[in-house]
């Protein structure tokens, strides 16, 4: 399972699961879409997409410099990885989290136009973002815009809250204190 698909309503990469395949798989994919639509995937490009699907935590554009840069070498300018940026997001390649002011990659095939909703659920304790979706939810988000007569600037929906993963965790460590 990749670091953002939606399986049976787990959009979280479970704990313990190869984060180098599912990184791995975030830049195949954008290899093969650049290729597909003529877009080019230049160094930087590539550099900030691979720093962003190292980690399943949004990064702001200033950490992914942080990430980017190397002993001995200027880091990035800001506007590089900006730029770059732009490209990724305009791509589908990654998501703006703007309650955070960060970035997450993403594994989905939303296309360039953006026109699915997305879904961040967003862990307050860990940091993780997972990305859940459905069909039903798509439509009851479209019935709703249509019966409005809403233009939509954007279709994304930020919630935030606490993963499965930490709750266990809370739990484990409640029953530790409780036992002692």
């Amino acid at each position: 399972m990749t670091h953002s698909q939606t399986v049976s309503g787990r959009p979280f990469a479970e704990p313990g699961h190869n984060h180098h395949a599912c990184a791995r798989e975030v830049l195949q994919r954008a290899e093969r879409l650049c290729a597909e639509r003529g877009a080019r995937l230049t160094d930087i490009r590539r550099r900030v997409l691979e720093a962003l699907a190292a980690d399943h935590a949004p990064a702001g554009a200033y950490e992914v410099i942080e990430r980017l840069s190397r002993p001995g070498e200027r880091p990035p300018a800001p506007i590089t990885v900006y730029r770059a940026l732009d490209f990724l997001q305009e791509q589908g390649f990654v998501h703006r989290i703007e309650s955070r002011n960060a970035f997450v990659a993403c594994s989905h095939d939303h296309g360039a136009t953006g026109d699915a909703p997305v879904v961040f659920l967003i862990c307050e304790d860990c940091g993780a973002v997972g990305e859940a979706a459905t069909e039903a939810f798509a439509s009851a988000l479209q019935g709703l815009v249509r019966a409005s007569g809403f233009r939509p600037r954007a279709r994304v929906i930020e919630v935030s809250g606490e993963c499965a993963h930490c709750r266990t965790k809370l739990k484990l460590r409640s029953a530790d204190v409780v036992d002692a």
